[in-house]
């Protein structure tokens, strides 16, 4: 029989088998909420511009390297140009987070930061992430494991680049500081964050004022048929009015500044 001095004696938090066990399951939500809240107090992050997207679009060099390749090397012709007309969308975003962070950094005499925040992906995720760095700025990247598609890029500030286990906390996350979101083209993860932060403001859930941007509207109208829902009686029109459409980064631009210097200088609500 072992005795004590031969059996090591763990820690709890220290026992990564009890750990990982669904017995702990509670203690790892609850660090997915401190580790994060402690890393934004430090860095004095009180307030995001959240940015969602696909993963899957690629920038305008990258979509035109592979379209040449295509044409040149007899590859997938279709897919190259059609990653190729979507590239637009990375452009985009980029524009948009680096115009976003510079109009933040030259705010004075208050602490509100906007700090650009995407889930740390490669796509509209890295675009998002490397407009705000390319502007001098500190950005937040929320990774959460994927056994594909999602990995690290290397434009979120590593002090603020996080990795979630539980897509909610990480929803959390995205929504809790939030004082402006921008939705660009995306799938089933970027339909869902929309469509659960739409709730969220419907409902009242989230307090706070919250402008959305929808940015593309050849895409969205193709893949969403709000008007149909008003048809059938499920929403009503004005819930529409919950968001801004809009294809122009100049158009967004103006209106997030609009609202954030309206609503988000003075607003310190974060309640959702």
């Amino acid at each position: 029989m072992a005795t004590n001095k031969e059996h090591k004696v763990v820690k709890a938090y220290e026992n990564t088998a009890f750990m990982n066990e669904p017995k702990a399951r509670s203690l790892r939500i609850l660090a997915e909420y401190l580790e994060p809240k402690t890393r934004f107090e430090e860095l004095g992050v009180r307030d995001t511009i959240v940015i969602f997207g696909s993963a899957r679009i690629k920038s305008k060099v990258e979509a035109e390297a592979a379209l040449k390749a295509a044409r040149d090397e007899g590859g997938d012709l279709a897919l190259a140009e059609r990653n190729m007309a979507m590239s637009k969308y990375y452009e985009a975003a980029r524009e948009l987070a680096a115009r976003l962070t510079t109009w933040s950094l030259g705010l004075s005499g208050t602490e509100k930061r906007f700090v650009v925040c995407s889930g740390g992906g490669p796509g509209i995720m890295e675009a998002s992430n490397r407009g705000a760095h390319e502007s001098g700025g500190q950005n937040i990247g929320l990774n959460v494991s994927l056994p594909f598609e999602q990995s690290g890029n290397p434009y979120s500030t590593p002090e603020l680049t996080f990795e979630f286990h539980y897509f909610f906390m990480r929803k959390f996350w995205f929504t809790y500081l939030a004082k402006a979101m921008i939705v660009m083209p995306g799938g089933f993860g970027t339909l869902d964050e929309f469509m659960e932060v739409m709730t969220l403001v419907q409902t009242l859930k989230i307090k706070k004022h919250l402008p959305v941007v929808l940015f593309g509207t050849e895409f969205w109208s193709k893949v969403l048929n709000l008007e149909a829902l008003i048809e059938a009686g499920t929403i009503n029109a004005t819930d529409l009015d919950l968001f801004f459409r809009t294809d122009s980064v100049d158009d967004a631009f103006d209106f997030l500044v609009q609202q954030l210097t309206e609503h988000g200088l003075t607003d310190d609500g974060l309640t959702l």
